[in-house]
């Protein structure tokens, strides 16, 4: 590439890059809702006014014709000049937008993705974009084009419809292709003259206008916002379904890789005396829930029931849209890598404080020990109390609500038994603990914690978040630790039956220890190579949450087959874990899949942690967490596994999530070395 496309790609913003600008939606994370196949054409529309002010191309009332066909040096746009340069005929703009718009999707990623890199735009977990903070602050960014403004985007464009000023031949294009997608209302708050202003400086340009006119009068769009022939949805025989062999073994995330191979990507189950269940599985499945779900699934419908039972409404899993992504945003830093890289030395303290209750020649019950260890851990991290005590009964009642409300496997009278009452009361006992031990007094020398923030949060916006949704958020976080405490027994689990592997993790962390506690700096992806290749081999084998379930908001079509309002989908994000077009040899377990020569893991088939907008958000936490606690493990015993013929095949309990079966015990063979007191 030259000089001059180097520097213009460092510089100049383009037509699209501009558009993404305008339709990002600060307060909702993402675009403004333009449907699909206006959105499409849009930013079709606007790499062809690009390549036209670029002297690329040009046009007539009639058609739009290539003038010069050299290279741009932009990924984006060189490969839609090279389509319609190496057309035989000439074709009008309305065509090719036609024609293109199916790439639209690709040169949003690429738009993205450039916008990130240059530091305009910020990504955020859970497929989200905003402005980066400088940009936020008033930073201002260059167009090296003569006559451009250095004005931020929506700034120039609102004050381009709100005032008489003369209109640059590149904001007509922009207000054309904003006005086509119908966002401008949202955007400004537009009144008669401003309208009447946007109407006339969609007529001053005929590429604009030529580009508006074909995005707006195209009758695709229509026919293929719905299929014309959808496709029945398949349903699993149910004798077949019963003879598959992880059905006994309880390995959902491999049965319904089984299934989605033999079905197709949406399938159904009709259980005896129940409603149909819909299922999504599959790759192609997974890249639909992860880009369009937010168009067309919510969360709400089917998590009401679940969050009345804590006194809550409206809390992190229930929330869709604008509000999600503000609580989430919110709650970010609680979550983050960082905030336990700040606090390591508690991670340390607290977990060898628990492995001193080990006893060489003495067995486990896997899940326990796992989840002593992790909460012992956790929950003074994250709440700032002590709550071995209470989480056998805040468990026991957490699952039997997901049972009822969540899964619907159990009448409602079951969540309201003796024992459920009694177990329900240990929340109020919790609550009382968390703000008893929680006053500022007693947390003016203390590191931040998960209370601290939803405190603040609280006292900020009482009606956002309400004194009704705190004990919902404490309890939650203690889940959290059962969750991460069953991913962490299958960590042991592999690493114990794999006396291999288990030597190489343990070369690791006697490195890593031979000096003391490592720091965070320490932690880097050369020290802990092998640990984090075996720990994202473990997440693909035994990914404990194995589907997701949402309600579908707006009628939608996957892969031909239509999901209609108001229809209950279960997402299985993991079964492609266990599907061969995704996964080489997806039965075995193999940490070379993610060495940088393979990287299996780099597309949506890799789910552990869910997809779009409701991703786990504690992903970084907690993979530093495991690799930690694994790598104390391993440093200080020998573990094996009881009774041993688990080591040859393991079964799974998976419900209401998946984990190791009740009869799986760790059996601690060898202290390596003292524990420090």
């Amino acid at each position: 590439m030259n000089d001059t496309a180097e520097s213009l790609k460092a510089e100049y913003l383009s037509l699209t890059d501009e558009l993404i600008l305008m339709l990002i939606d600060e307060k909702g994370g993402y675009f403004h809702q333009v449907p699909g196949w206006r959105l499409n054409c849009a930013v079709v529309g606007g790499v062809l006014a690009e390549l036209s002010f670029r002297s690329r191309l040009d046009s007539d009332l009639t058609s739009l014709y290539v003038v010069d066909r050299a290279e741009t040096g932009d990924p984006v746009l060189d490969p839609i000049l090279k389509e319609i340069a190496d057309e035989p005929g000439q074709h009008n703009a309305r065509y090719w937008i036609e024609r293109l718009a199916p790439r639209a999707e690709s040169i949003v990623d690429l738009t993205l993705e450039r916008l990130v890199e240059r530091g305009i735009l910020q990504h955020h977990e859970g497929e989200f974009w905003t402005l980066a903070p400088s940009v936020m602050h008033g930073q201002r960014y260059g167009m090296s084009e003569e006559g451009a403004t250095d004005q931020f985007i929506k700034a120039r464009i609102g004050n381009l419809i709100f005032t008489d000023e003369i209109p640059e031949p590149r904001d007509v294009v922009i207000v054309c292709l904003v006005n086509t997608c119908d966002v401008f209302r949202l955007i400004f708050e537009l009144d008669e003259v401003a309208e009447e202003r946007i109407k006339l400086i969609c007529q001053l340009d005929l590429i604009g206008r030529s580009i508006a006119d074909a995005v707006s009068e195209s009758l695709v769009g229509p026919i293929r916002g719905h299929a014309a022939l959808a496709k029945k949805i398949p349903t699993v025989s149910l004798s077949r379904l019963l003879r598959n062999p992880h059905v006994r073994d309880g390995n959902l995330n491999a049965l319904f890789g089984n299934l989605a191979e033999e079905y197709g990507p949406v399938f159904q189950i009709r259980p005896p005396f129940s409603g149909r269940m819909i299922f999504l599985a599959g790759l192609e499945t997974n890249q639909w829930v992860h880009k369009r779900g937010r168009r067309y699934l919510r969360t709400r419908d089917y998590f009401a029931d679940f969050e009345k039972v804590y006194g809550a409404a409206g809390v992190l899993p229930a929330l869709d849209g604008a509000d999600h992504f503000r609580l989430r945003k919110f709650l970010s830093p609680s979550y983050s890598r960082a905030r336990l890289g700040g606090q390591l030395d508690q991670l340390y303290d607290k977990g060898r404080a628990y492995m001193s209750t080990l006893t060489v020649g003495d067995s486990y019950r896997a899940t326990s020990m796992s989840r002593a260890m992790v909460n012992a851990q956790l929950s003074p991290l994250f709440i700032g109390v002590d709550t071995q005590d209470l989480m056998g009964d805040l468990m026991v009642y957490k699952e039997r609500a997901l049972s009822v409300h969540i899964a619907r496997t159990l009448p409602r009278f079951m969540l309201h038994t003796p024992g459920m009452k009694r177990r329900a009361a240990v929340l109020d006992t919790l609550m009382e603990r968390v703000l008893r031990l929680n006053t500022p007094a007693q947390r003016a020398d203390g590191p931040r914690n998960l209370v601290d923030d939803y405190l603040s949060l609280h006292a900020s916006d009482p009606q956002f978040l309400p004194e009704s949704n705190l004990l919902f958020a404490f309890s939650a976080a203690l889940i959290a630790s059962v969750y991460l405490g069953d991913t962490f027994s299958l960590l042991i689990y592999a690493m114990a039956s794999q006396p291999a592997l288990y030597e190489r993790i343990r070369a690791e962390a006697d490195a890593l220890f031979a000096e003391g506690d490592p720091e965070k700096e320490d932690l880097t992806p050369a020290n802990l190579d092998v640990t984090h290749r075996f720990l994202m081999e473990c997440l693909r084998m035994y990914p404990i949450v194995p589907m997701s379930v949402r309600n579908v908001m707006n009628t939608c079509t996957v892969g031909n087959y239509e999901l209609p309002v108001g229809e209950r989908i279960h997402i299985a994000m993991t079964a492609t874990h266990y599907m061969r077009d995704v996964f080489s040899e997806p039965y075995k377990f193999d940490i070379d899949r993610f060495l940088p020569s393979r990287r299996e893991h780099h597309s949506m088939g890799f789910a552990p942690y869910g997809l779009g907008t409701h991703r786990c958000l504690g992903t970084r936490w907690m993979e530093m967490h495991l690799a930690v606690n694994l790598l104390m493990l391993a440093h200080y015993f020998t573990i094996e596994v009881a009774p041993e013929k688990f080591a040859r095949k393991l079964r799974l309990n998976p419900f209401p999530s998946l984990k190791p079966s009740k009869k799986l015990q760790f059996r601690i063979s060898e202290q390596r070395r003292e524990l420090p007191a």
